[in-house]
């Protein structure tokens, strides 16, 4: 049996040597989300090969597989076949009423705009409609191209009753969520929204826009959001 003297000097010699319970393809996947939070890795940037993730982290090749799939269900990574892993784009999520700089916060990015077009137009029958107003009703048309770490991501058409909201034509709207402006000027308090979901074809100005194809499928998503009290 050791002798008692020497079992301080074992268990100060080995401390960093307590087993990590926490799985190998975890601990990857903690460190390449870290990168990607902090914005040392960007959307579009190459992560790690499975091999050099496997080398760096003295891993077996099937567990450095095993934690980019995992990221690549999460939409963090995205997978080229023939050319390598990159940081996925943010993914825009529909199914919650949280505004595009929200959306862009949560994963650790600054949301930015370029107003392409705000007035007050009386020809969008259509939006009239929607809104529940009579043809040929005033209303004030935002269009804005949305981007984040530099990338544009949406194009976004807004419309609302200008009578209801006067002055917001003088708003930030490169700057600030429109959510965030209606709360705090205009005292709305946003309920929920129905919304219906679509695919569609980039034309040839949405193609330049948005910096991709022409006819690339594009989803396109058409909401009508109303106030806590129920009004469009």
């Amino acid at each position: 049996m050791p002798s008692s003297k020497k079992t301080p000097a074992v268990i100060q010699r080995f401390p960093a040597r307590i087993p990590n319970t926490q799985p190998a393809y975890q601990r990857i996947q903690s460190v390449i989300r870290k990168r990607i939070d902090s914005g040392q890795l960007k959307p579009g940037d190459p992560v790690p090969s499975e091999r050099d993730l496997a080398k760096i982290h003295r891993v077996s090749l099937m567990t450095a597989r095993h934690a980019l799939a995992f990221l690549e269900r999460e939409g963090l990574v995205e997978r080229r076949r023939g050319i390598g892993t990159f940081v996925a784009a943010p993914k825009i999520h529909f199914n919650k009423l949280m505004s595009y700089t929200e959306q862009m916060a949560a994963r650790s990015l600054t949301a930015g705009a370029k107003v392409l077009f705000a007035k007050v137009v009386d020809n969008e029958n259509e939006a009239a409609a929607r809104l529940s107003l009579p043809p040929a009703s005033a209303l004030i048309k935002f269009e804005r191209l949305r981007h984040a770490a530099g990338e544009p991501l949406a194009l976004e058409t807004c419309y609302l009753e200008a009578a209801e909201f006067p002055g917001l034509l003088d708003a930030p709207m490169a700057r600030e969520s429109l959510f965030g402006i209606l709360e705090r000027d205009h005292k709305v308090e946003l309920g929920y929204a129905d919304e219906e979901v679509d695919a569609t074809a980039a034309d040839p100005r949405i193609s330049e826009l948005l910096a991709i194809p022409r006819r690339e499928p594009l989803l396109r998503i058409r909401q009508v959001i109303y106030s806590t009290k129920g009004k469009v």
